[in-house]
């Protein structure tokens, strides 16, 4: 019990950060390029956890035998590079459309991975819940308030975020199958460094890195780097250790609450109430499909 109300306080501020970082995304693009922005947050937030591993490491003695030891560095290394590949597709794409949209909607959008977390499960094989069927059709309804647009349709950005807002449900459902047999903190770490050298990559390609633009990037990139992934993804890892995934989705849905809240305060970002209705359907959607008719249990025993 003590392990499950942890696991949902570290769940509830994983939100809260995560929230905030759609405003120290939107802020990074006016200095950097995306996958620059990716590759240094990342890189970041992989060196901020090594201290941590380390203090772990030198403080409580390591009384594994070697076959248990190698036996959890493969799983370690399977976790990081599985976990690390969906984390860089769908980090990817989300802050490539960050340069195009404001930081509320952006979060918004990307909240929907919510409900695409139950409909994997189905399409693996978990029975279809009625609360499902609705909530598709709430964000539906909210989807095409808050981003249609009259004689112009929905946005290019808008139809990416989508697709961004799937492959973070798909990063959760890994992170899902391997955090209860891998160090959270490691894997964190692991998975931080491989979207680091995976942005590379189209950053050479794309990109014309800049210092100087990089250091005028620092605040955006420390938040996004060392509080959002070095602090907020390891929170993520140990809360879904402790929790069932449908109830750490539902709080992990307050994520959009906290973006629009920070575009307001902080960008000075405003909405219509067109697109204030559309969030509203939107929440209602994530908030019913986590509605469970059946009986939970705890995932200790």
């Amino acid at each position: 019990m003590k392990n499950r109300i942890l696991a949902n306080i570290s769940l509830f501020l994983t939100a809260l950060i995560w929230g905030l970082s759609f405003v120290a995304q939107r802020a990074g693009m006016d200095y950097i390029g995306p996958f620059t922005f990716n590759a240094v947050r990342c890189f970041l937030g992989g060196l901020s956890l090594l201290p941590v591993i380390i203090f772990i490491k030198v403080a409580k003695p390591d009384k594994r035998t070697e076959r248990r030891k190698h036996a959890q560095h493969i799983n370690l290394t399977r976790a990081g590079i599985a976990c690390g590949v969906a984390l860089f597709l769908a980090m990817s794409v989300q802050q490539y459309c960050m340069q195009y949209v404001g930081a509320g909607k952006g979060g918004f959008i990307s909240a929907l991975y919510i409900i695409f977390v139950p409909v994997i499960a189905i399409l693996l094989g978990e029975k279809l819940r009625k609360s499902l069927v609705i909530s598709i059709f709430l964000a539906l309804i909210g989807l095409y308030l808050l981003c249609f647009k009259p004689h112009a349709g929905f946005d290019i950005y808008d139809l990416l975020l989508l697709l961004s807002a799937f492959l973070y449900a798909v990063h959760i459902m890994v992170v899902n199958y391997y955090s209860r047999i891998v160090n959270p903190v490691k894997a964190s770490c692991f998975q931080f460094f491989v979207v680091g050298f995976l942005s590379l990559l189209p950053l050479l390609l794309f990109e014309t890195p800049n210092i100087e633009a990089i250091l005028a990037c620092k605040t955006p990139l420390f938040y996004a780097g060392i509080v959002t992934c070095g602090v907020a993804y390891t929170l993520q890892i140990f809360g879904q250790k402790y929790t069932l995934p449908v109830i750490a989705s539902l709080i992990l849905c307050l994520e959009s609450v906290f973006a629009v809240l920070g575009g307001v305060i902080i960008l000075g970002e405003t909405m219509t109430l067109k697109e204030i209705a559309g969030c509203i359907f939107m929440i209602s959607g994530v908030l019913t499909a986590n509605i469970c008719p059946t009986e939970t249990k705890s995932l200790n025993k």
